[in-house]
C-alpha cells in the first residue's frame, strides 16, 4: 500500500477579486509521476498552486 507524498485539500488563492486557484484538491502517492498541464500563456494557476504548497505565498 503507497503512502501520500502530497496532499492538498480546498486549495483556494485570490488577488483581489480574481481567483487564481479555487477549491483545488489531489493527493499524489509515493512512488508516482504527477505532473500539471495548463496553457503556454499562464492563468491556469500551476504557479500559483505549487508557491502556494510550499508556503512562498500564503
Amino acid at each position: 500500500m503507497s503512502s501520500q507524498a502530497i496532499l492538498v485539500e480546498n486549495l483556494t488563492k485570490s488577488y483581489g477579486r480574481f481567483k487564481a486557484v479555487d477549491g483545488l484538491t489531489f493527493e499524489v502517492k509515493e512512488g508516482e509521476i504527477f505532473g500539471f498541464l495548463g496553457g503556454p500563456n499562464g492563468g491556469a494557476g500551476k504557479t500559483t498552486t505549487i508557491l502556494s504548497m510550499l508556503g512562498i505565498i500564503i
